[in-house]
């Protein structure tokens, strides 16, 4: 294989390897039981398996998603970008990777959480955050190169002494309200993927890989697509292998009763409890020390960086503002959400997840299906708007939500699956095939 493709295949393995998402396998692995193996194949599709193939279908048009929006309305473009930068900027990933750390890094040492201490210490993260962050220098690029890296070989070091000391252990408890079956675990594994927020950040950063590529001297005479998937296939595997690991850890990872009430009656968050416990096993205190700082850094690398990106596409689209007030705002903001505590940070960003991971999957689903078959821009329109006004209706609707009382929503076919968008997505296509037989078809440059 090309060297210059392995390479974007680490990049692109570095862009989706945040710290942060290091928490969820374990946790899943953990309240599985014996339906671990669907749980974590459904979660692996969506941690892995649609963010990559996001990225190649990105390579299909020079213009990425950004064109591929256009076919909806341009306005619609704007606001989806928008409230996907916002989701893996100030309202919910930048504030988890300060919740994150916290937890990984202190809570273990001083015995609990406390709200001061969680101040104390978001107050000079994201301090640092905002220094960096409003002078951007090659550094913080070249600290997260030196992390990525470290973190990637602790982790696997991590794995290979955890298959050692836990093999013998037998899976965990189920959790018996979620995990009744094969199907119905695969599905919540599904879902639980959308936390990593890697599919709709590779709406947004998906121009990052196709300028890597071309930045290799692949061109679109050459070809970009396929340099594109064989990178992409490099960086699934790599990901794949470790959720797939750190999710069997979690899953034969022996917490007791005493161990639960514990995390419970001082509301730790169990995820962070997992990791931190498994390091400390496998390599002692020391592997307590080194896992809780190496992650600190890492995600202190990746919140440096969205608040850039996310400055950075605010400023392009608002210019009257400068780019430093839009610094000094997102990192106050995700100071004050962080302050919520990880638990609530996770809890909060579910409802907008549900809602944005439907309408990304879709515009992904449109762009491959638009490849191969002609299609007019209203099955776009149609498909689009279906698949908003469900996904919408579903989350207001929902027991967690509860604002609207729409009984209807719970009779969808796929609703028990979370998938009751779907068949409205492939519905709306063929409706604008139908109606828009005689519109001009999508061209891909």
């Amino acid at each position: 294989m090309n060297k210059k493709i392995v390479v974007v295949g680490f990049m692109l393995f570095a862009i989706f390897f945040g710290a942060g998402n290091l928490i969820f396998p374990p946790k899943l692995g953990f309240i599985s039981g014996e339906f671990f193996w669907p749980a974590i194949i459904g979660f692996i599709v969506t941690g892995v398996g649609i963010p990559l193939i996001t990225i190649i279908a990105g390579a299909f048009d020079e213009g990425g998603y950004k064109a591929a929006l256009k076919n909806v309305h341009p306005v619609f473009g704007v606001i989806f970008l928008i409230a996907i930068y916002l989701t893996i900027g100030p309202l919910f990933a930048i504030p988890r990777t300060g919740a994150t750390s916290y937890e990984m890094a202190l809570v273990p040492f001083i015995g609990g959480p406390s709200k001061l201490s969680l101040f104390l210490f978001t107050l000079v993260y994201f301090g640092i955050s905002l220094w960096l962050a409003i002078n951007p220098s090659k550094m913080v690029d070249r600290v997260g190169a030196i992390l990525t890296p470290v973190l990637l070989v602790s982790v696997v070091l991590l794995v290979i002494r955890g298959i050692f000391i836990f093999s013998g252990n037998a899976s965990t408890p189920t959790d018996t309200e979620t995990f009744t079956s094969g199907t119905g675990s695969f599905f919540t594994g599904f879902t639980e993927g959308y936390l990593t927020m890697d599919a709709i950040a590779a709406i947004a950063f998906s121009v990052i890989v196709l300028n890597a590529v071309k930045d290799k001297g692949f061109t679109k005479e050459t070809g970009l697509l396929k340099p594109t998937m064989l990178a992409a296939l490099i960086a699934a595997g790599a990901l794949g292998f470790i959720y797939l690991t750190l999710g069997w850890m979690g899953n034969h990872y022996p917490l007791s009763g005493e161990q639960l009430a514990f995390i419970d009656k001082n509301g730790l968050d169990i995820r962070t409890y997992l990791l931190t416990h498994m390091a400390n096993d496998a390599f002692g205190g020391f592997g307590k020390v080194l896992i809780g700082v190496i992650v600190t850094l890492a995600c202190l690398t990746t919140s440096i960086g969205l608040i850039v990106a996310v400055s950075e596409y605010f400023y392009e689209i608002f210019p009257k503002i400068s780019y430093k007030v839009y610094v000094v705002i997102f990192t106050l903001f995700s100071l004050l959400l962080a302050n919520q505590g990880l638990q609530q940070v996770i809890a909060t960003s579910v409802p907008v997840l549900m809602v944005l991971y439907p309408i990304g999957m879709t515009l992904v689903l449109l762009v491959i299906l638009s490849k191969f078959i002609p299609t007019p821009r209203l099955s776009y329109q149609i498909a689009m708007a279906f698949v908003t006004i469900i996904a919408v209706l579903s989350v207001l609707s929902s027991k967690d939500v509860g604002l609207l009382q729409f009984p209807l929503m719970n009779h969808l076919p796929l609703k028990a699956q979370s998938m009751e968008w779907l068949l409205f997505a492939l519905a709306g296509y063929v409706l604008g095939l139908i109606f828009g037989a005689k519109q001009p078809k999508i061209k891909f440059n």
